[in-house]
């Protein structure tokens, strides 16, 4: 006598995963002040610890040919 077994578990995407992590560090400092937690550059990245400030290749050109001018 066998029986079909149904799978309905579906793994998570790796993007889910991280997504889930970070946010878990997230709550755990939130929640502990003082918490130390380590991301990964990927979980920092995530979590808006980077903003980009560089300036576009276009705009750098343009600087060039004001201080010219």
């Amino acid at each position: 006598m066998s029986q079909e077994i149904q799978h309905d578990y579906e793994r998570p995407s790796d993007r889910e995963l991280l997504e889930q992590t970070t946010n878990e560090k997230l709550a755990a400092i939130s929640e502990v002040p003082g918490f130390e937690v380590e991301f990964d550059p990927e979980e920092a990245e995530l979590a808006g610890a980077f903003r980009e400030t560089a300036l576009s290749e276009e705009d750098a050109l343009d600087a060039i040919y004001d201080a010219e001018g």
